[in-house]
């Protein structure tokens, strides 16, 4: 195997294969092989990676050469598809410039420093092998310049003792920042070799070198570890001491109950819970209370995500930073899941408060995650897990057979526990789904069921697949059927207007925010494959018709709540809240309460949160303009308060790496 050794003959006549096994969610999804090969000048590394994940068949192909000091000389990564290669990243070199080029991108040219390495989000583990052996060999301090943006920095932190096939192994393990958003841990061996990588974005993956897939638990718990010692970060340097008593004054208040603004009110807040609101006249502020001048600003409460996959620590700043005080997370690693939401609920650290739904799916190459109910004692065994570890919700995927899901909802609801989530293939039809005794829905696929119950949801997506025509009497049916089974739904539509978008655009043609997000995050989110400019049209019109019927079944009554499903951090939100004003034609009020006292009605929280109300909590999000004015002021969030703390958003955003909103002009004293 390889070693970090200075002698460059270490690097010369090599000829080693291995293999990395790829993981989402602790379940097995790919494969990656390699090869590092050389002569006495160059080093050739060869990456191949396939992945089959949820039944989407993707690979790609990658090359670096580099010399024998480890210097990168060019590098090529294409991802394949089923009868061609399309290049993603590309870089090569000349004397003392550097050619970079990126799809959606013009090529870029730079002045090669001495040294450097290219890279991207994406990048393969074997191409990894080689970063952290240059990092080791050729940069002391451990801080790399990448290209086309950023540098990489690598800390150690610790050992860890793996037992493999009955031999133990220390590893050692690093925080590597500078590759995914938030940093990933990885570990290498005492010749330095990489072992395995836990990273995120907006999903945990884990790499592991064949081999050594027994100490998955291992990784599992140094990753959680790293994170709770970054959120622990954020928290001690963003969470000031602050009095039990706060008071808000010259503010306006939109209390999300009343499609009405209270102007020029003061709000006194004790031991994190609202007690007084009114004139500043009326309101007598003890001598102690931290007073906050919000005049010009307005007060609305704080923001739900009902669709989040809060996969990283990062989410707790950029959360709160956007206004959102509380999550619903729809399926992540129970490991770090339950951690997370514990930190900030039991030992105060920085963040929104979080709600789990258990994720849970069936057998078979399509099932998501390692938590798997595929028959009636293991469907008793997962709620009974859930429920230990206090989630909310039990979130069904798309592979759960019938008897299954039947008994999942029974033993959920025997612990007050409720049921949400997909629709799944073997049961087909939200009817069925609801009579085995689901409670709430996520996506559009379920509008379409309800509106068209007497297709499958396989001969939907087919019917259905460019444009969308239905009735007035198929609209009411539906509104009277989700009413009868008081059924609540997350459509997280601003996720079919992204992925629908043209190929030929990048995301600022729909997200006017897309700029300020996180390099390492922006790279990925930017550059989404796409589809024909022909077939996007007719994709956006469908799913604006869809808006529109939420929008009826929202003036109805049925439960509509905001969700993302992590499109873009906190931004995309935004976008549902916008969209359900804009396409659906509610009034900017109503949009406000999808993502406020909706949600907190659903989750059965509507007598502690959801509204700006003397005796709840003071989940409060501080805005620079009125959203009953136009609902996108709801981006000029400047400040949040949650759980009796009171926090400014730009210095939130930078702690994240993303670019801070309007200049925050509240003042203290």
């Amino acid at each position: 195997m390889l070693g970090c050794d200075t002698n460059t003959n270490t690097w010369q006549d090599l000829d080693e294969e291995g293999s990395f096994l790829i993981y989402r969610r602790q379940s097995l999804i790919g494969e990656e092989t390699f090869s590092i090969t050389s002569d006495k000048n160059f080093i050739t590394v060869k990456s191949l990676q396939g992945e089959n994940e949820r039944g989407r068949i993707t690979g790609t192909l990658a090359e670096l050469k580099l010399d024998i000091d480890l210097n990168p000389m060019s590098y090529n990564n294409r991802r394949i598809t089923n009868n061609d290669t399309i290049n993603v990243f590309r870089m090569s070199q000349k004397k003392d410039s550097l050619s970079i080029w990126e799809k959606h991108f013009e090529l870029r040219k730079f002045k090669k420093p001495t040294t450097f390495f290219p890279l991207h989000s994406n990048i393969p583990a074997a191409i990894e092998i080689m970063l952290y052996q240059s990092i080791l060999k050729n940069n002391p301090s451990r801080l790399l310049k990448t290209f086309p943006r950023g540098e990489i920095l690598m800390t150690h932190k610790g050992e860890d003792l793996v037992q493999i096939k009955g031999k133990d192994i220390l590893l050692d393990r690093y925080v590597i920042e500078g590759i995914n958003w938030g940093g990933r841990t990885v570990w290498l061996d005492q010749d330095k070799n990489l072992v395995a990588i836990v990273k995120a974005n907006t999903q945990i993956r884990e790499v592991i070198r064949k081999g050594y897939e027994e100490a998955m638990p291992v990784f599992i718990a140094g990753n959680v570890t790293e994170q709770m010692n970054t959120l622990s970060e954020y928290t001690k340097n963003y969470k000031e001491q602050q009095s039990n008593i706060i008071a808000l004054i010259g503010a306006d208040i939109v209390d999300g109950i009343n499609n009405s603004t209270q102007r020029n009110m003061s709000l006194l807040i004790e031991n994190g819970k609202i007690t007084h609101i009114g004139k500043q006249s009326k309101i007598k502020i003890p001598d102690s209370a931290q007073i906050i001048d919000l005049s010009g600003k307005t007060l609305i409460p704080g923001l739900w995500d009902m669709h989040a996959h809060s996969n990283q620590v990062q989410w707790a700043p950029a959360y709160l930073a956007g206004g959102v005080t509380t999550i619903r997370d729809n399926g992540n690693e129970v490991e770090f899941a339950t951690t997370f939401r514990d930190a900030i609920a039991k030992k105060g650290m920085i963040g929104p408060d979080i709600l789990l739904a258990g994720m849970t799916d069936g057998p078979g190459i399509k099932g998501n995650g390692i938590i798997r109910a595929t028959n009636v004692e293991e469907a008793k065994q997962v709620v009974e897990m859930y429920f230990d570890n206090g989630y909310k919700q039990i979130k069904i995927y798309n592979s759960i057979e019938p008897e299954v899901l039947k008994v999942l909802a029974e033993e959920a609801h025997k612990r007050g526990m409720t049921v949400t989530g997909h629709i799944p293939q073997p049961i087909g039809k939200i009817v069925t789904a609801v009579n085995l005794g689901m409670d709430m829905f996520s996506h559009d696929r379920a509008i379409y069921s309800v509106l068209f119950p007497e297709y499958t949801r396989q001969e939907l997506a087919t019917k259905f697949r460019d444009s969308l025509n239905v009735s007035q009497d198929r609209i009411d049916a539906a509104i009277d059927y989700l009413l009868q089974h008081k059924i609540a739904l997350d459509p997280t539509m601003n996720l079919r207007f992204i992925t629908s978008m043209s190929q030929e655009d990048t995301l600022e043609v729909i997200e006017p925010f897309a700029y300020r997000i996180a390099p390492e995050l922006w790279e990925g989110k930017r550059l989404r494959k796409g589809v024909l400019p022909k077939r996007s049209k007719s994709l956006q019109e469908k799913h604006a018709k869809i808006e529109e019927i939420i929008g009826a079944f929202f003036k109805a009554g049925v439960p509509i709540v905001a969700g993302t499903d992590n499109a873009v951090p906190v931004f995309s939100l935004y976008l549902e809240i916008e969209n359900y004003q804009k396409l659906g034609g509610l009034s900017p009020f109503e949009a406000l309460q999808t993502a406020t006292i909706i949600p907190a009605k659903i989750m059965n929280m509507d007598s502690q949160t959801g509204s700006i109300t003397i005796g709840k909590q003071a989940d409060i999000a501080i805005l620079e303009k009125n959203p009953l004015d136009d609902i996108s002021n709801i981006r000029t969030v400047s400040a949040v308060i949650t759980n009796g703390h009171y926090y400014e958003s730009n210095p939130l955003w930078k702690a994240v790496d993303f670019l801070p909103n309007q200049k925050n002009t509240n003042s203290k004293k």
